[in-house]
């Protein structure tokens, strides 16, 4: 087939919608066939690249803002973008238009499968709920615009039931049109390389330094915890709450234990987690969670939130441990279950690698490819080569 990823953001930018559509794009191209991936052009200028044999077109994705002045620089630059859109969408000549993650990228595609009479997928990362701007809460457009996309989608996914869930809840996503696929891995990281100067022990945790990932309420958790003098906390990642969070530890009396770590490469990730006593996922809400399975594949114990995506998938007291993070004297209690009882530890991130199959890439992509030969009406084959994967539990806590 020849397939269009419309993405939020790509390659060079590092996230995990990033690294997904990056994954699928990759094992579309394996498996035979031609995949274009469409990007918003952040500075507005349309181009052509290539990343890992895949053509990559950044388009300029402008949206009409209240003032007087962004209405005029809007008409002026719609124009031209649009007519990047169409070329774009000429040129691939696509059989299916994918949206992963819904902001100007789905705008913009929507229509130009509306034009084209392309079938639309349309797939939610959780941008609904987990993002400390709150886009879909502020912008009447952005709800206008998702609502059109899923009622002229022809298939609509989440990485999780939670943000299906909340598709149908306030965007009009019709009951059962919504179908669950988790997020993947790779089984392995090629060349794990854990950041220099890391304590002797210590608990992991990376992401984004913003409100929703909860590393406040880690550091209140781990400062609660009756977790020895040599355990350590390393929390990797940059973002706009990286000096709150310093004066937190500072606040808390644990700023000589705390260290932030910075960006981090994805070796450094599966070197800092293959070396921890405990691996922290402490955020207010997590779409999915794939640091989860980053823990997972690095044979790792794994603290999670219950708010969100992991209780479909993480098995408590097996594979990992659920726990609120509000409550960050039950999270820090967890914490040093851990690291008190090495020997639980160490089967519970056992435990934790053995799932990591059930994620592959590869299946991910299958579970896509179905859908596609459904939208495009080949039915044929649909079925017969797609495995289930690993679905969510129920009954889930309410986040």
């Amino acid at each position: 087939m020849r397939i269009v990823l419309a993405t939020s953001s790509y390659a060079p930018y590092v996230g995990g919608v990033e690294e997904h559509v990056r994954h699928v794009a990759r094992v579309l191209l394996e498996r035979g066939h031609d995949v274009v991936v469409w990007t918003v052009a952040r500075d507005g200028r349309a181009g052509v690249r290539e990343v890992d044999g895949v053509e990559v077109r950044d388009l300029p994705s402008p949206l009409p803002a209240r003032s007087l002045r962004a209405i005029l620089g809007f008409a002026w630059r719609l124009p031209p973008a649009a007519a990047a859109w169409l070329g774009a969408a000429r040129s691939a000549r696509a059989d299916v238009l994918h949206v992963q993650c819904f902001g100007p990228n789905g705008t913009f595609a929507r229509l130009v499968a509306r034009a084209l009479r392309v079938p639309l997928v349309v797939s939610s990362h959780g941008e609904t709920l987990a993002d400390d701007g709150g886009v879909f809460d502020a912008s009447a457009l952005a709800r206008a615009s998702l609502r059109a996309a899923l009622a002229r989608a022809d298939a609509v996914t989440g990485c999780s039931q939670v943000v299906v869930d909340d598709l149908e809840r306030r965007f009009g996503l019709a009951s059962g049109r919504g179908e669950v696929v988790f997020n993947g891995i790779d089984a392995e990281e090629a060349e794990p390389a854990a950041p220099p100067g890391l304590p002797p022990r210590y608990v992991a945790a990376v992401g984004r330094l913003q409100h929703v990932k909860g590393f406040d309420l880690l550091i209140d958790a781990f400062a609660a915890a009756s977790l020895p003098a040599d355990v350590g906390l390393v929390i990797g990642g940059d973002g706009p709450a990286a000096e709150a969070l310093r004066a937190r530890a500072e606040e808390r009396g644990v700023a000589d234990r705390v260290r932030f770590a910075g960006r981090l490469s994805r070796a450094e990730v599966a070197g800092l987690f293959g070396g921890a006593a405990a691996v922290a996922v402490p955020s207010r809400f997590e779409a999915f969670g794939i640091t989860a399975l980053e823990a997972w594949r690095a044979g790792a114990p794994l603290v999670a939130t219950t708010r969100g995506g992991p209780p479909e998938f993480v098995a408590d007291g097996v594979d990992g441990l659920l726990r609120d993070p509000i409550d960050t004297s039950a999270f820090g209690a967890a914490l040093a279950e851990l690291v008190d009882d090495a020997g639980r530890a160490r089967a519970m991130g056992a435990a934790g690698r053995a799932r990591v199959p059930d994620f592959s890439w590869e299946d991910v992509v299958a579970r896509y490819e179905a859908i596609y030969r459904t939208v495009t009406g080949d039915r044929d084959s649909v079925g017969a080569s797609a495995p289930q994967g690993p679905t969510p539990r129920s009954p889930r806590p309410t986040p």
